[in-house]
C-alpha cells in the first residue's frame, strides 16, 4: 500500500502543515468512501498513487501563482483539485460536479483536513458565470466536448503561473485523434518524465493556452 511518503518523494518542499494534510487524506477519504463510493474499493489502497500523486502531476507542468483562480471540472471526489489545493494554499480552487453526492464528499474532506482555499459547487460548468486563469480536469469526457464547455470560462493572461492561462487536462492513452478533433494546439507532457512508477507510463498532462 502506498502512503503519503510517495508524495514527499517528489515534493520535498512541503511544510509540516501540508504534510499533515496529505497524511489526513487517507483516513478522510476512507471514512467518506464507506458512505458514498467515489473511489473504486479495489483501487483504494492506491489512493496516493492513482489519485493524489496523479493529480499533482499538473503541478510538475505548471506552478500556479499566488492568487490564481483554478476551476476543476467534473471533480468527482475532488481530483485533481483537493491535492492541488493543499500544494498551493494561496491559490483559489473551484471544484464543480453535477452529482451532488460527490460534492458532499469534497466538502467533507476539505473540512476534515482543513482545506480553506477550495469552493465546491454542485452544478454544470455551463452554468458557472465566472472567469478562471486555469481549468483542470481528469478524463471527464472527450476533449472536443470539454473545450466546448470551458473555453469561454478562461481569462486570457500571461501572469497567473509558469504557463499562460489555459487548460491542463489529465488523460491517458493515444490522444492524437481526440486532440486533433479540437482544432487547437496542444502540448503534451508525459507524466513518466516526472514520476517513475509504472502506473504513469501511458499518462499525460495535455495543455493549451487561451
Amino acid at each position: 500500500m502506498y502512503t503519503a511518503e510517495l508524495i514527499y518523494k517528489y515534493f520535498d518542499c512541503l511544510t509540516e502543515h501540508q504534510k499533515s494534510q496529505f497524511e489526513a487524506l487517507y483516513e478522510s477519504y476512507a471514512e467518506w468512501n464507506a458512505k458514498i463510493n467515489v473511489i473504486s474499493r479495489k483501487d483504494f489502497d492506491s489512493l496516493y498513487l492513482k489519485h493524489i500523486l496523479h493529480s499533482l502531476a499538473i503541478a510538475k507542468v505548471c506552478k500556479f501563482a499566488d492568487g490564481a483562480r483554478v476551476m476543476d471540472v467534473g471533480c468527482g471526489g475532488g481530483f485533481p483539485s483537493v491535492p492541488l489545493a493543499i500544494l498551493f494554499p494561496n491559490v483559489h480552487f473551484t471544484a464543480v460536479d453535477s452529482i451532488g453526492k460527490k460534492i458532499t464528499v469534497v466538502k467533507g474532506v476539505c473540512q476534515s483536513v482543513g482545506i480553506e482555499n477550495l469552493t465546491a459547487v454542485n452544478g454544470r460548468v455551463e452554468n458557472i458565470n465566472e472567469k478562471f486563469d486555469y481549468v483542470v480536469s481528469r478524463a471527464v469526457t472527450d476533449m472536443a466536448t470539454f473545450v466546448g464547455w470551458v473555453w469561454s470560462k478562461i481569462e486570457r493572461g500571461e501572469g497567473s503561473g509558469t504557463l499562460p492561462n489555459g487548460v491542463l487536462y489529465l488523460k491517458g492513452g493515444d490522444l492524437t485523434a481526440e486532440l486533433a478533433a479540437t482544432r487547437m494546439n496542444w502540448k503534451r507532457y508525459n507524466i513518466s518524465d516526472y514520476f517513475e512508477e509504472e502506473f504513469f507510463e501511458t499518462k499525460q498532462v495535455v495543455y493549451s493556452t487561451k
